[in-house]
């Protein structure tokens, strides 16, 4: 079995945990656990399976298996920090691998964050869709904090070709293995 999890902000990837909202809250079947995870203050695509060999084949860096986000961050990217980006950055655990990055307008069917992403009048804003095949920890804010923009919205689109579309936050889909 194959569930696709829109998670959201603010919830553990995971189905324990106390005093916030875990995968529990939200998924009622026995024996799934998540392939990879999203950090609490991440949201989207969450992939879980009861398969532990699909599992590890979609969370195991060694399979780079592509994950798209979108990522809204602080500031007006240049095109000399996509490159950065596009090449591998130096982050304090070594060089990342190449991404595929590249600037694409507002999502217009993302749903409203809670709590709202703060903003600053004075400062400008732009999102990025970043494509990666591996998965160090927090490793898209790592990434464009390092080419001077700070994260300050992170949605995982997809893993593989699994995509969030039609699924809202805090549903899923189950699909045939």
């Amino acid at each position: 079995m194959i569930l696709l999890f829109n998670k959201p902000y603010g919830v553990l990837c995971q189905f324990t945990g106390t005093g916030r909202a875990t995968l529990a809250d939200f998924i009622p079947i026995k024996d799934v656990y998540p392939a990879g995870r999203l950090d609490t203050d991440s949201e989207g695509l969450v992939v879980l399976t009861d398969d532990g060999r699909l599992q590890h084949r979609i969370s195991h860096p060694g399979h780079k298996l592509p994950k798209t986000y979108w990522v809204q961050v602080e500031g007006l990217v240049a095109e000399k920090a996509l490159e950065s980006l596009r090449n591998g950055t130096l982050l304090n655990d070594g060089l990342s691998l190449p991404a595929i990055a590249h600037l694409i307008p507002e999502p217009t069917d993302l749903w409203p964050r809670d709590p709202p992403v703060r903003f600053r009048k004075r400062v400008a804003n732009c999102w990025l869709e970043l494509t990666l095949q591996e998965g160090r920890n927090r490793q898209v804010r790592r990434m464009t904090a390092s080419v001077g923009h700070p994260t300050l919205r992170l949605i995982r689109w997809s893993v593989g070709d699994w995509t969030l579309t039609g699924i809202a936050p805090g549903k899923y889909r189950t699909l045939s293995p």
